[in-house]
């Protein structure tokens, strides 16, 4: 593969391609839905988009394959939007910029959508190819995956005749995945105590970014760093020789997502700042050689606070918000027993943000049923 170009000669490549450049996050989905319903109808095609906008496509079965089973082709339409602080890009109204660095597509700074981009382009792909033999196919694409599953539950049974179910929402190439999972989304909320800032004290951003991130699912189990649990790392740190109150804490944007980046800005006495600054080069230090292999790109920068404060987190807020990040659970809890490398369950601490009222910590709780997976090799 040497440039995109090249490789949308490939159907399913160019299809991917396509809905690139139509924003489909999670609750913006009426324009890709729309898209997909007419790509249908150009087919000539039966075609449903219901109230959630889901959109259900049916072909009929290939000569000689009428009697067989209709097989129904799953995905979602909707993908988490995720980008570096640095990238100007919105969501909403622009296209995802796609690269080619050796044998794999990425995004440019953002996240990509192949999950689960590359279902539509598989199922539009065989849609339009009238030499492939089939049962008759019922393509269905549902809404609000990333956001609690909101367009498969919207489903009314009457649209779908299939009873065997396809879904291209995994990532191994060339295996069957059965099995049954869940997720419990949770948000806890520190209330913050504002006071006056204090006298002589001046104020810094600690900034971690760099970091490569990844589904909260499918890539936990890599080791690579969490945004939110550095940060609370070097704040717990910096909290132990110098007196500091919290102005802001902030990380991640989807509670799905391993958060790459995340800001806390601090005030201290400015007598200290020599020291803020050693100790912030020693945890930097430490963090680096800790994830030297899985985040070689971590960053740690300590800038000037340039905004004027007049208020701060109490000395009691300041330490419970410090606190609660530093020690929420992150990462795998249990693997399989009975397949290697299986991540059974595992807690994502998504997002931090901080408002007038409190700062909350989103959390995403997935769980794997055990008994119930197979890797069925092709």
């Amino acid at each position: 593969m040497k440039n995109l170009e090249n490789i949308t000669e490939e159907r399913i490549f160019y299809h991917f391609n396509e809905i690139s450049k139509i924003p489909r996050g999670s609750g913006n989905e009426k324009q890709i839905s729309d898209y997909l319903l007419n790509f249908g109808r150009n087919l000539g095609l039966e075609c449903i988009q219901d109230g959630a906008l889901n959109v259900i496509i049916k072909k009929i079965a290939s000569k000689g394959y009428e009697k067989a089973p209709v097989i129904i082709i799953q995905g979602h339409m909707d993908m988490v939007c995720e980008k570096n602080s640095e990238k100007i890009h919105d969501f909403t109204k622009d296209p995802i910029e796609l690269i080619i660095k050796g044998d794999y597509i990425y995004a440019d700074k953002t996240t990509l959508g192949a999950d689960d981009g590359i279902a539509l382009a598989y199922a539009m792909a065989i849609l339009e190819d009238n030499t492939i033999e089939h049962p008759a196919l019922e393509v269905l694409i549902t809404s609000g995956e990333e956001a609690g599953m909101s367009g498969a539950m919207a489903i009314q049974p009457h649209y779908i005749n299939g009873r065997i179910v396809l879904n291209i929402d995994s990532e191994e190439e060339g295996k069957l995945l059965v099995s049954c999972a869940g997720g419990i989304r949770t948000k806890s909320t520190i209330p913050i105590e504002w006071i006056d800032k204090k006298e002589k004290t001046k104020e810094y951003t600690l900034v971690i970014k760099g970091l490569k991130g990844g589904h909260s699912g499918t890539d936990i189990n890599l080791g690579r760093g969490n945004s939110n649990k550095l940060m609370g790392r070097l704040l717990k740190e910096i909290s132990k020789e110098i007196q500091l109150n919290l102005v802001s804490l902030n990380g991640g944007a989807k509670n799905n997502a391993i958060p790459r980046e995340a800001t806390a800005v601090i005030s201290i006495k400015s007598a200290r700042e020599k020291k803020l600054l050693d100790l912030k080069m020693k945890v930097c230090e430490n963090l680096k050689k800790e994830f030297s292999k899985k985040d070689p790109d971590l960053r740690v920068y300590l800038l000037e606070y340039e905004n004027s404060v007049k208020k701060v987190f109490s000395d009691d807020t300041t330490a419970k918000a410090i606190n609660l990040l530093y020690m929420y659970t992150n990462g795998v809890n249990t693997v399989s027993s009975e397949i290697e490398g299986l991540t059974e369950s595992s807690i994502n601490l998504g997002v931090v943000t901080t408002n007038e009222n409190g700062v909350e910590y989103l959390k995403l709780v997935k769980d794997i049923q055990r008994g119930h997976i197979k890797l069925i090799q092709k």
